[in-house]
C-alpha cells in the first residue's frame, strides 16, 4: 500500500533496493496507524503531563521522497503527537533482526536514521535495501483442537492453601480422560485487608486443550463445580461450565518465489503478469554491531524500573514474541547496551527463563530487539498465556528493576 505507488509515482525500478527499503519502512511505520501518534506510548503519561491530548490521536501519514527517504507526520487538527520515540517504538514492533523481508525488497533496519524534523514531524532516511528473500511468507491457519477453562475465585485469607486444595480435588477428573495440555495459574490479584470483594480475590485459572472435544467438554468443566459445596470457604467460579471450544493455529511457511502468481488486475480489466524477483539474497543476521563505549563504572546507583529510562513495545509473530527497547539518550544507550544481555532479559522475565531468546542490536536507534521463541504457544488464537498476543510483554520487562545510575535517573 506504501511500497506501490511510491515505485509507480516516481519509477523506481525492481533494482533500486534502498529506494524501495525506504518506502518499506515507511509503510512499517504508517501499518498500525496511531501507534506512531502516541497510542501505546510507553511514555504516555509523561506526554499527557505535557499536555499532549492522548484520547483521539490522529493518523499519521508520510511525506515520500525521490530517494526513499520521509518524513512522518499526522493529519492537521488532530490529538496525538509524533516524535523520534513514537516512531522508534513503533519501527521495532513486530520485528525480528536487522534484516526486514518484503517480497520485493529486504530493508536494513540498522540502516535507518531518525530526526526531529519540527513539531510532529520526523524525518527517515538513510534506509539501506538489499534483494528480497528467494522464498516468500505464506501464513496457513488449521484447527489446532478444542481448549476449555475454568477460573476459581479464591477470596481472603489462605489463597496457596485454597489453590492447593481445588487442584488436589480437580486431580481425579484430569486423570479420567487426560487432556494433551494442562495448565494451572495463579493470578494474584488480591491484597491484604482490601476494602472492597474484588481487590480480596485471587483467580486460579485452569485451562485444558485436546484434539477432542469431549476430552475437555462440558462434563470437565462441570467437575470443577460440582466442587462448590465441598471445597475451599467461598467458592465460586467466575462462568458456568461450558463445553470445549474449537482454537485455531498460525504457522508461517515459506515457498519459492515462483510458485506464487503476481498478477496486477487493472481498472479496465487488463491483467498484467509480474515476473517474480529475478535476484534474491538468502537471508542471515548481519554481523554483530560493535558496542557502545560503558559507561564510567563506579557511580551510585539506585534500584529502580527499567522503564525510568528505556521503553519498550512488544508483539508477536505466531508463537514467538519480540520486544524492542530502546534508550532516549547516549548515554542511556551506552548503559543499556551493556546491561540488558540475554541473561538479564531471562532473569527479569522469568517466563523466557527456558526459551530460546536472541537479541540484536540496532545502534542507529539506540534500540535492543528481542525475540523469543515460544512463549506464545501455538500463537493468538490458542490462547496459550494471559496475554496471547505478548502486546505488554514489554511494559512488565519496563516495569521490572534493576540497579540503574543515578546519572540517568
Amino acid at each position: 500500500l506504501v511500497t506501490g505507488p511510491a515505485a509507480a509515482h516516481f519509477g523506481w525500478q525492481p533494482g533500486e533496493y534502498d529506494r524501495l527499503a525506504g518506502a518499506v519502512v515507511a509503510g512499517h511505520v504508517l501499518e498500525c496507524g496511531t501507534q506512531t501518534t502516541g497510542g501505546n506510548y510507553a511514555f504516555f503519561a509523561e506526554a499527557a503531563a505535557a499536555g499532549r491530548d492522548l484520547r483521539r490521536p490522529g493518523f499519521p501519514l508520510a511525506e515520500l521522497h525521490e530517494d526513499g527517504s520521509c518524513v512522518i507526520t499526522k493529519h492537521p487538527g488532530t490529538g496525538g503527537f509524533v516524535d523520534v520515540g513514537t516512531v522508534t517504538a513503533q519501527l521495532l514492533y513486530e520485528t525480528g533482526g536487522a534484516r526486514y523481508a518484503g517480497p520485493d525488497v529486504t530493508a536494513r533496519l540498522d540502516s535507518v536514521r531518525l530526526s526531529q524534523d519540527g513539531p510532529d514531524r520526523v524525518r527517515i532516511e538513510g534506509a539501506r535495501g538489499e534483494a528480497p528473500p528467494p522464498t516468500l511468507k505464506v501464513g496457513r491457519n488449521r484447527l489446532g483442537g478444542f481448549r476449555n477453562e475454568v477460573v476459581f475465585v479464591l477470596t481472603g485469607l489462605d489463597i496457596e492453601a485454597k489453590a492447593a486444595l481445588v487442584r488436589d480435588q480437580m486431580a481425579d477428573a484430569l486423570a479420567k480422560s487426560p487432556p494433551s495440555g494442562i495448565r494451572w495459574e495463579l493470578v494474584r490479584t488480591d491484597r491484604p485487608d482490601a476494602d472492597t470483594e474484588e481487590t480480596a480475590s485471587a483467580l486460579l485459572r485452569l485451562v485444558v486443550r485436546d484434539r477432542d472435544q469431549e476430552t475437555v467438554g462440558r462434563a470437565l468443566s462441570a467437575a470443577a463445580v460440582e466442587l462448590a459445596l465441598a471445597s475451599y470457604p467461598g467458592f465460586h467460579v467466575l462462568a458456568p461450565p461450558a463445553k470445549g471450544a474449537p482454537y485455531g493455529v498460525f504457522e508461517d511457511v515459506y515457498v519459492p518465489h515462483g510458485e506464487v502468481p503476481h498478477v496486477a488486475v487493472l481498472h479496465d480489466g487488463r491483467r498484467i503478469p509480474v515476473p517474480p524477483a529475478q535476484d534474491t539474497l538468502v537471508l542471515q543476521d548481519p554481523p554483530e554491531p560493535p558496542l557502545p563505549e560503558p559507561l564510567s563504572a563506579g557511580g551510585p546507583t539506585r534500584r529502580a524500573p527499567l522503564g525510568l529510562v528505556a521503553g519498550a513495545r512488544s508483539g508477536d509473530k505466531g508463537g514467538n514474541a519480540n520486544v524492542g527497547v530502546w534508550a532516549r539518550s547516549d548515554e542511556a544507550w551506552r548503559w543499556l547496551a551493556h546491561t540488558l544481555t540475554v541473561g538479564t532479559f531471562r532473569h527479569l522475565l522469568p517466563e523466557t527463563a527456558e526459551l530460546p531468546v536472541t537479541r540484536h542490536l540496532l545502534p542507529n536507534l539506540r534500540a535492543l530487539n528481542f525475540t523469543v521463541e515460544g512463549v506464545l504457544g501455538e500463537g493468538v488464537a490458542a490462547q496459550h498465556r494471559f496475554d496471547p498476543q505478548a502486546k505488554a510483554l514489554g511494559e512488565w520487562l519496563r516495569s521490572r528493576h534493576l540497579d540503574i545510575p543515578e546519572a540517568l535517573l
